[in-house]
């Protein structure tokens, strides 16, 4: 059984609107009114278009009617350029009449002062009240090429194209647009934003993850306000389409205030690049790199992999592009030894005799020709950037056609950098005009495969979905709550160094265990119990850097140094800090660990991504060395991999110095015990563990401080973090009624393979219930699809048996939310020879609890009339079995989720 194949996406009268007013419409020259016609018109609009304005009949052949509720029939799509202090009304009007989608060109809202901002929120109730989706305030509209949609006020047009583009700024959308007429590259969909009152990021890439017409997406932003839908929508398109994203303010003119390291050194912008890496899209920095990567998209410069070829007539452009490919990370591709031999019977002795392949100053057409073939021909590379310096016995039009009738005989990415300008100039056109990205430095050229390839590089990160506990052993999230639980009861946010280290032991994180002293004659009998030599700190939730108030003393190696010391580090802090409570005075062993690296694992919390957890160098200066890298939870050891690579801590990690290398494993489990904290504890705000010791023979936090505070809003399980983890809650055993059990779980992308031979198996008749057709196996991206899913919107159980000691899939269900956010649409398919057991039964009464604890109202789902099974069990759990309007062969089963 399969979906309903005729669910038409809410934002459809937005993209493809069959009837567009313009509200505001101007015979009045240069106004937005009047552009606005004028777009319409020359864009030639298949649909039927009218204006809105009482002052006219008619605006340039377009009929006129004076409010939109006199407008003959129902328009889909309402543009509205009117002052600003009559568009709530309007959005009324529109609600009234039956429009479903509205794009307010108009400023003067929030962005203009407090008047504005009323205007706004009158606006969006209006909007909500009908339940009309708005694209506002202070936007330049949208652009749909294909059906001749520019409800722009825009100069020029767009063609009609693969790529995506939506756009937080009205002007980089019109820079694009006129990009992309000089270099006659299309567009499927160009979208500004304006304000993103209501519409915003994460559902409009949702349209274009499931829309045809768009084959590459581009994205320019500057803010994010739903960071999980904005996340769900990108990891959902990153699946099947490359996702080049620009984001501004990287740099804020303030910063926060914060009471922990973490807090201080980590910027919104490092949480938002982890986010972004997580999702598998690739980030841009500059217009000109967006602009690159728009090409290189529209070109079909596919991502193969990273290893680059380059192929030169010099040594110094050579070097230059090498240098910046190391930069970038990008490894030089190590020839075959079939292509280097080939290279060396085709080139002169002198050649490079490596990668760059320098093919000397006199290389001719078929010189190029030859190294390019060879190298488009081996497996081992990825890409290749061909680079002509003009000399005296080059002919750059003769090389570009050999690079042209190279490039026909490959699917691998293929760059050019025909330098200088007046002599290579005509043989860029030709490479131009073939779709050959060229350029006049080997440094873009670099820098757009770079981006090309971080897509194949993020695809790995894509591809984990890890849970939001490890295997390890079993924490105690109950007993570490009861320690957040009752400092918030206290009105503290600021965990003592006591109550911290408790919630990292609840979490089994290794401590360093310490006692807590109130006077100085206390300070002296604890010592000599713990066992000298000991370390004394401040105690004090006011104080986070303890050693910028002398609160820390080593080595204290008898009882009267540690009455000494409480009485000194508590005058100290008196004189230096009056305003500082003392809680106290900590004392606990001094770990003495001459191989130990002093490190530093911290957790800081974004207003729009949520928690993100940090790795780098730590100690006293970890300020100054700002070594850190960011990660999204939920962590696995993939992702730990590389959160700890990308730090100058990991280079010493390893052996140095005649000193063994730390103890990864170990490392490892902390930052995976840390990131169970940070999805079982909402309340956690910053956390520093500094330092964490780690050396041969494992980790041990020897300080930590956490501030936590009310997760606000009740949310649903995880609903605090941009990732929803895999959800292993979920899991379940089912005994089959014949003997033996059955595993049934969340599905996870490891499962491809196990779901490809699942389905091959299938019988012609299940395969038809299922999908409408015999497919005889899934295609790599349907199967993508399938199950690398995205656990917050959709559901997918498999059941797993095993068979001769190897796991076997026997049966899947699955869900899809709709865009209505408010119902899902089910599928099923059991092997047949598990069929008739209750599995099907089973499998479909998990799901829809699943769904109804989700707060879905509706499920439903298209059955084949044939399938007089499925019709029959879905009957017996309730679904009522109705007709599928226009199709005789299929009967729609519903089910309302409502517990009565």
């Amino acid at each position: 059984m399969g979906a309903d194949p005729s669910m038409r996406h809410y934002f459809a009268p937005l993209f493809e609107p069959a009837a567009v007013a313009i509200v505001g419409a101007s015979e009045r020259k240069g106004s937005v009114g009047s552009v606005l016609i004028e777009n319409m018109l020359a864009a030639g609009y298949r649909g039927q278009l009218y204006a809105v304005n009482p002052k006219h009949r008619e605006v340039r052949g377009v009929p006129c009617f004076p409010t939109i509720g006199e407008v003959p029939r129902r328009v889909d799509l309402a543009v509205i350029a009117t002052p600003a202090a009559i568009v709530p009304g309007i959005i009324d009007q529109c609600g009234a009449a039956g429009v479903r989608a509205a794009v307010v060109i108009s400023a003067g809202f929030s962005e203009s002062g407090p008047a504005g901002a009323k205007l706004e929120r009158a606006l969006l109730e209006n909007a909500r009240r009908h339940r009309l989706r708005v694209l506002c305030p202070n936007c330049l509209g949208i652009l749909r090429p294909d059906i001749g949609l520019n409800a722009t006020f825009a100069r020029g047009h767009a063609r009609p194209g693969t790529l995506g583009l939506i756009s937080q700024s009205g002007a980089v959308c019109t820079a694009m647009l006129d990009w992309a007429a000089a270099h006659e590259v299309g567009f499927s969909s160009v979208v500004s934003l304006g304000g993103s009152t209501d519409v915003d990021f994460g559902e409009l890439v949702d349209y274009l993850v499931s829309d045809p017409k768009t084959a590459h997406i581009l994205l320019y932003i500057e803010g994010v306000r739903d960071a999980r839908r904005f996340m769900s929508a990108l990891r959902a398109a990153a699946r099947v389409k490359p996702v080049i994203l620009m984001k501004v303010g990287r740099h804020p003119a303030g910063s926060r205030a914060a009471v922990s390291h973490t807090g201080a050194m980590v910027g919104t912008d490092d949480v938002f690049e982890a986010a972004v890496r997580r999702a598998g899209v690739v980030r841009v920095r500059t217009l000109g790199q967006l602009v690159a990567a728009a090409q290189a998209l529209s070109s079909n410069v596919r991502p193969r992999g990273d290893r680059l070829a380059v192929i030169t007539n010099g040594g110094g452009p050579g070097v230059i592009a090498a240098d910046r490919a190391s930069d970038l990370d990008i490894p030089l591709a190590e020839l075959s030894s079939t292509t280097a031999e080939a290279l060396k019977r085709a080139l002169p002795s002198n050649w490079s005799q490596g990668n760059p392949i320098d093919l000397v100053g006199d290389a001719d057409a078929e010189r190029y020709r030859t190294a390019l073939a060879a190298c488009l021909a081996d497996p081992g590379v990825d890409g290749v950037l061909v680079i002509l310096a003009p000399q005296a016995m080059t002919a750059p039009q003769e090389v570009a056609r050999a690079v042209i009738e190279c490039a026909k005989t490959s699917d691998k990415p293929l760059l050019t950098s025909w330098m200088g300008e007046e002599q290579v100039a005509p043989a860029r056109r030709l490479l131009a005009a073939q779709g050959i990205p060229t350029f006049r430095t080997p440094d873009p050229a670099i820098e757009m495969f770079a981006h090309v390839s971080a897509f194949y590089r993020n695809q790995r990160m894509l591809l984990q979905t890890p849970g939001p506990l490890s295997h390890h052993a079993k924490p105690d999230a109950a007993g570490a709550r009861l320690v957040i639980d009752a400092a918030l009861a206290e009105r503290r946010t600021v965990l003592s160094e006591m109550e911290s280290k408790a919630v990292l032991a609840a979490f089994h994180v290794p401590i360093a265990k310490a006692v807590r002293a109130h006077s100085a004659n206390e300070a002296m009998l604890i010592a000599p119990e713990t066992g000298f030599p000991v370390v004394m700190k401040i105690d004090s939730p006011d104080i986070t850097h303890k050693s910028d108030v002398g609160g820390v003393r080593l080595g204290i190696a008898s009882a009267q140094a540690a009455q000494d010391a409480y009485r000194e580090m508590t005058d100290g802090l008196k004189r230096l800090r009056p305003d500082a409570r003392l809680s106290g005075v900590i004392v606990e062993p001094m770990v003495a660990r001459p191989n130990g690296r002093e490190l530093m694992i911290g957790v800081v919390h974004d207003p729009v991504f949520g928690p993100a957890i940090t790795f780098g160098t730590g100690g006293t200066a970890v300020e100054v060395h700002a070594d850190r890298a960011v990660a999204l939870p939920p962590l696995n050891g993939m992702l730990i991999e590389e959160l700890i690579r990308g730090t100058r801590a990991s280079r010493l990690l390893g052996s140095f110095r005649q000193m063994p290398a730390v103890k990864r494993d170990a490392l490892e489990t902390v930052l995976l015990r840390v990131s169970e904290m940070v999805c079982e504890l909402p309340a956690i705000r910053e956390m520093d563990v500094n330092p964490l010791l780690a050396d041969e023979a494992g980790a041990i936090a020897l300080d930590a401080r956490i501030v936590v505070g009310h997760p606000g809003a009740a949310l649903p399980r995880y609903g605090h973090m941009a990732i929803h983890p895999y959800p292993a809650h979920l899991v379940s055993e089912w005994t089959v009624p014949v003997g033996g059990r059955v595993t049934v779980r969340p599905i996870r992308p490891e499962d491809a393979e196990m779901e490809r031979e699942f389905v091959k198996q299938l019988s012609q008749e299940a395969k038809y219930f299922r999908f409408m057709n015999t497919v005889r196996e899934l295609a790599p991206q349907m199967l993508a699809r399938f199950t690398q899913i995205d656990y917050d919107r959709e559901m997918a159980l498999i059941a797993v048996a095993t068979k001769d000691g190897r796991e076997e899939e026997v049966g899947v269900t699955r869900y899809i939310t709709n865009p209505d956010g408010s119902s899902c649409e089910f599928a099923i398919v059991v092997d047949d020879e598990w069929q008739k057991h209750g599995l099907g039964r089973y499998l479909m009464t998990q799901l829809i609890e699943i769904a109804r604890s989700r707060g879905l109202a509706i499920m439903s789902g298209d059955i084949l009339a044939a399938n007089q099974g499925m019709l029959a069990l879905a009957a017996s759990l309730g679904f009522a079995i109705g007709d599928v309007p226009g199709e005789a062969g299929l009967r729609r089963a519903v089910l309302a989720l409502e517990r009565s």
